[in-house]
């Protein structure tokens, strides 16, 4: 196991890496730092000045490995549009997109393991058709149609939670829901087919002999196994939450990555938003890494070595 641990760690690393190369040649290859610094109206001689003052003058392969090594020591540049460093920019917003995450996810699981343990209770049902159905409802509705939706009936028409901003965490209450909806239907799936598998396994058939109701099985037995691959697959899904709150934040006026990653965008700031695809991309890999151990933790035929 330990084996198969390293060479998933590797291999999240390559993936961090290329994203970061990706990223950096993208982003440069797509614009001129220089010019979108000083602005259309620029003269060629200011933007001379700023190529020569922020080292853009260099070729890009010398300024990623400048960068690449200024990220491995902790320097992540300084912000063209807020004039600040970049490190501060994501500490200072990184914690309001984690709580818009961890709630996200948390409705998931609300919604999606109870709709998916009584669609495996009453296979082919009434019940287990409705379920479907929510399921193929929230994949098929978009983030951002969903959140105005959502504006209009709860901050509008009845006005229990605000429209926009971070500050209770009723202001959390709507966002969540919406980027949460996004993962119901695949967690619910996998909750559904688990325990229906688990159901008809040999030693939930003798507990049932032995007068055990379906509640009971439930609680007991069949929910515990059943959820193991559904914990690694929220992992994942914890990963996609952070790293894809673009919309939701700018629909809510959320002041975290995913709308400093817009505003950023629209403002022609490179190394914020350079910085960001990173700190996304190790977002992700990490937690997929996360669910490659859980995985393996619980696959017999992985052994410690």
């Amino acid at each position: 196991m330990l084996k198969y641990i390293l060479m998933r760690s590797l291999l999240a690393l390559s993936v961090a890496f290329t994203v970061s190369l990706a990223a950096f040649f993208l982003l440069n290859v797509a614009t001129d730092p220089a010019q979108a610094i000083a602005g259309e109206d620029a003269t060629p001689e200011v933007v001379d000045m700023i190529r020569a003052r922020y080292g853009l003058d260099q070729s890009m392969p010398v300024r990623y490995v400048q960068w690449l090594t200024g990220v491995l020591q902790g320097d992540f540049g300084e912000s063209y549009y807020w004039h600040k460093p970049v490190a501060e920019l994501v500490a200072e917003r990184a914690g309001v997109t984690i709580a818009l995450a961890l709630s996200a996810l948390s409705v998931t699981i609300v919604i999606a393991i109870p709709l998916g343990a009584l669609a495996a209770l009453n296979p082919n049902s009434w019940i287990d058709r409705m379920a479907l159905g929510v399921a193929v409802s929230a994949q098929a509705v978009p983030n951002f149609w969903l959140g105005l939706i959502m504006i209009i009936v709860f901050a509008v028409m009845v006005p229990i939670f605000p429209v926009s901003g971070d500050d209770t965490w009723r202001h959390f209450v709507l966002p969540a829901f919406v980027l949460g909806a996004s993962s119901v239907p695949a967690i619910m799936r996998l909750t559904r087919t688990g325990l229906i598998e688990v159901m008809g396994a040999d030693y939930i058939r003798t507990a049932r002999s032995k007068g055990y109701r379906a509640g009971s099985l439930l609680k007991r037995h069949a929910l515990r196994n059943a959820l193991l691959p559904v914990i690694s697959v929220l992992a994942v899904q914890l990963g996609q939450k952070f790293g894809g709150s673009v919309i939701t934040e700018s629909i809510f006026a959320i002041n975290g990555l995913g709308r400093l990653a817009l505003e950023s965008i629209l403002g022609a700031d490179i190394p914020t938003v350079q910085m960001l695809i990173f700190v996304f991309a190790i977002v992700f890999v990490a937690m997929n890494l996360l669910a490659d151990i859980i995985n393996a933790a619980l696959d017999p035929r992985i052994r410690i070595g």
